[in-house]
């Protein structure tokens, strides 16, 4: 078992979706139960299925001293680290502890591999790739990390985290860990990912993509949406910032039960589940909400599903936000990380988008729309392929 860790303060977060640039466009979104989705108008073939795509990508462009990192996903990148004050934020943490004390830690489950997929289909008549994306920083599953570091003038570790759709959760049980054996003092934490046809055709061939908006948890749900998002968080220990939100815990497993499909019994999210509470000192019914992993697939919303119905009382609160944004892969831990933050910042529970009828497994702890009530614990589930299962403690400063 576990043993409870210091809490950290979460002193900066931000998020970027399909919902808009910055927390206040996915606060009125989650307000109005307002979500993103739309036909897809992004694959280089026809796919009849709904996306989450962020709008301004394209227009997006690095500067000329980072040139070398071109593509889309580092657009997205440098787009997110633009809101919210993060930025500034992040070169702060560097000027008072040094860019050596600042770890780097981001996930990502495609990193710049549309730009690879670019190149391939432009080959020239000798099967060369094009001289504009002849630059293997970007061919690389390290390009998100390369260029952040490069971009922040951070000199700690420098981390990729790439376990699928646990990735951008595990990014902060790897900062708590630097932070604690007192690697660094502060840590970088995020994920981005963006859209490309591996992803896109990749899960349609593994007939898990949906014709229709997604439905997390609904009898008549069809698969997942898509989605690309980009997000961050500023870690320090809590005397840096003692007001902030905090990381409580974490808990992190592999299950290796199958490459694609979850423990039926879901015994590698349970023990995850159980870890972040352990660390976090907490009991199942201290949790006030829960954002939910539901992807809208058959078989994990039924397990997780499950496992909520069995392990809270139904006073906890859970619910999905893939409805609003689809499943945004790589990135959808510190997406919904940052879901859970505006949850018990503004009280607000996100009703579960989509979903009108809910699948039997269900139990009453689903919230269908949304609530207004005092969150001072949430929790993020984040599960992915091949078993790899992480979840999240935060919480508000004692008064």
């Amino acid at each position: 078992m576990s043993v409870p860790i210091q809490p950290l303060a979460v002193s900066a977060y931000t998020a970027t979706s399909a919902l808009g640039h910055g927390l206040e466009s996915h606060v009125a979104a989650l307000a109005a139960s307002r979500g993103a989705l739309r036909p897809n108008d992004f694959s280089s073939a026809p796919l009849a299925c709904w996306i989450g795509r962020v709008d301004g990508v394209e227009e997006a462009s690095l500067p000329a001293a980072h040139a070398v990192w071109e593509c889309r996903n580092n657009r997205l990148a440098w787009l997110g680290l633009h809101q919210d004050h993060f930025l500034e934020r992040a070169l702060d943490a560097r000027q008072r502890y040094g860019a050596a004390r600042v770890a780097l830690v981001l996930a990502t489950s495609t990193a710049s591999m549309g730009a690879t997929e670019e190149a391939y289909r432009r080959l020239d008549e000798q099967g060369q790739i094009p001289p504009d994306l002849r630059r293997p920083l970007i061919h690389s599953p390290h390009s998100l990390a390369g260029f952040v570091a490069e971009a922040l003038g951070l000199e700690g570790p420098c981390l990729t985290v790439s376990t699928a759709c646990s990735s951008s959760a595990k990014v902060f049980a790897n900062a708590e860990r630097l932070i604690r054996l007192g690697l660094v003092d502060a840590a970088v934490v995020g994920g981005v990912d963006t859209l490309c046809d591996s992803v896109l055709f990749g899960f349609n061939a593994l007939e898990l993509v949906s014709p229709e908006p997604c439905r997390p948890f609904d009898q008549a749900r069809r698969g997942i949406s898509v989605g690309e998002a980009a997000g961050f968080a500023l870690l320090e220990r809590i005397e840096a910032a003692p007001r902030a939100l905090r990381l409580l815990g974490y808990g992190e497993s592999s299950d290796a039960h199958h490459m694609s499909t979850p423990h039926p019994d879901g015994l590698g999210a349970e023990l995850a589940l159980r870890d972040a509470l352990a660390r976090a000192g907490l009991r199942a019914d201290q949790v006030d909400y829960i954002n939910l992993h539901g992807t809208a697939s058959h078989k994990n919303d039924e397990v997780e599903a499950a496992l909520i119905a069995r392990t809270f009382p139904a006073s906890t609160r859970a619910s999905s936000t893939k409805g609003y944004t689809g499943h945004t892969l790589g990135a959808a831990g510190i997406l919904e990380a940052a879901f859970s933050l505006l949850a018990i910042q503004y009280g607000l529970v996100p009703g579960s988008l989509g979903c009108t009828t809910p699948d039997a497994a269900c139990g009453p702890q689903l919230a269908l729309e949304n609530e207004q009530r005092q969150i001072n614990v949430a929790l993020s589930n984040s599960f992915g392929f091949g078993g790899n299962n992480a979840c999240l403690a935060f919480g508000r400063a004692p008064a």
